[in-house]
């Protein structure tokens, strides 16, 4: 109990952003004035929180506004993904402090976990910050995983990881405790932390990386699954009439969403001529980018083949939010600033037509407030969490 109050606490400090006096956070947390006091004392004294000036609210003695000490701790957040590989530094409230990103080396797994390992070490170095002030590192990858035993297991854009012990081996590299994270899952918590929604807040959001996945939001928490693999949303079909997937349907959100499948459907278009000699994911990114930035110029093929693009995955969205009945639907990932303008533009009025509920609430459409970054800085979240976010679960006691 002691635990929660004091993450209770320290989220509230957090939330508030400029600080709170110990009054405003009982009123606040609703914890009693002698717990408050308590706890803050304990928080001054590890060098988690100061105190950051007087101010007079009214009557009586000015108040004593406690603030978090930003760079009291920091978490490290890894993004694998196929084609890139984004490393963040967080501090304490969740801002960037540093940031590196790489092309991610052939896909033999010993080599990108080397590659994870340097860079990290290189990340921290530049930074200049104490290594006994890291938290941990987390780390945002494709699933599905085993959470419990923290291995990767045959992602389907990664080949030869089966069964790859990422975390415990990156934890020997590193000599710092590692959190392994679903990339969708760690992208939802990096959307909660940053925006400050409300409490009882819900979304769902759509990761647009290499491959296309789902989290959910419920009441200001995320929701994993029984596994912690919520959201593999790759063989939803979403064009009946499409192309085949090695699932053994047509028109599955894998062979239709993807980047890849879009750079496709350009080439069958016309937009490009199909003459890739290799079809690796830094190759797709390339000629991902040029047809978004065709379709920005006004190339008229681009922009179609971009709408039917969004009009798929509107097909997607809508039977996830017509099940899950949620608030409003983010999208983000490192494919999503490109896509933006036509998608932005495109899904309100489509998800607008398939919505179950369109008589009851409008369904806002927003782009991540984190970026592309969000894998990343989600998974440094995701550390973050772990030490501040309070969760009624934690209350639980085992028989």
């Amino acid at each position: 109990m002691g635990d929660f109050n004091q993450s209770v606490i320290l989220e509230a400090i957090r939330q508030s952003g400029t600080g709170l006096s110990r009054t405003e956070l009982v009123e606040a947390t609703r914890l009693s004035a002698q717990t408050v006091t308590n706890i803050t004392r304990r928080l001054l004294a590890d060098g988690l929180i100061a105190e950051a000036g007087r101010t007079i609210n009214g009557p009586g003695k000015p108040r004593v506004t406690l603030r978090m000490i930003a760079e009291s701790r920091y978490s490290v957040g890894v993004h694998l993904d196929p084609a890139v590989m984004t490393f963040v530094l967080l501090d304490l409230t969740g801002a960037v402090v540093r940031r590196i990103t790489t092309r991610t080396p052939v896909a033999d797994p010993r080599r990108i976990v080397d590659a994870m390992a340097a860079t990290i070490g290189s990340l921290i170095d530049a930074s200049g910050v104490d290594r006994n002030l890291i938290a941990g590192v987390g780390v945002a990858a494709p699933g599905p995983l085993d959470a419990e035993r923290g291995t990767v297991i045959d992602p389907p854009k990664l080949p030869g990881w089966h069964r790859v012990p990422l975390r415990a081996v990156l934890a020997e590299a590193t000599g710092f405790e590692v959190t392994l994270e679903k990339d969708t899952t760690a992208a939802a918590v990096g959307e909660l932390w940053t925006r400050h929604g409300p409490p009882d807040d819900s979304f769902v959001l759509i990761y647009l990386g290499t491959g296309i996945g789902a989290a959910l939001a419920r009441d200001g928490e995320v929701v994993r699954g029984s596994s912690r693999n919520l959201g593999e949303v790759g063989h939803i079909i979403v064009d009946p009439d499409g192309p085949a997937c090695m699932c053994g349907y047509r028109g599955c959100v894998e062979v239709v969403c993807t980047p890849q499948a879009i750079v496709e459907q350009a080439e069958a278009a016309g937009v490009f001529p199909d003459d890739r000699e290799v079809n690796d994911p830094e190759a797709v990114d390339t000629r991902f980018t040029q047809l978004c930035e065709r379709a920005a110029s006004g190339d008229v093929a681009a922009q179609r083949v971009l709408r039917q693009a969004a009009a798929h995955l509107a097909v997607l969205v809508a039977a996830l939010t017509n099940m899950l009945d949620v608030d409003r639907v983010v999208l983000g990932g490192p494919f999503w600033s490109r896509l933006a303008p036509v998608y932005l533009q495109e899904l309100p009025a489509r998800l607008e037509r398939l919505s179950a509920t369109r008589a009851v609430h409008t369904l806002p459409v927003d782009g991540s407030v984190v970026g592309d970054d969000v894998g990343a800085v989600g998974a440094a979240c995701v550390v973050l969490d772990s030490v501040l976010s309070p969760r009624t679960s934690d209350l639980l006691l085992e028989t």
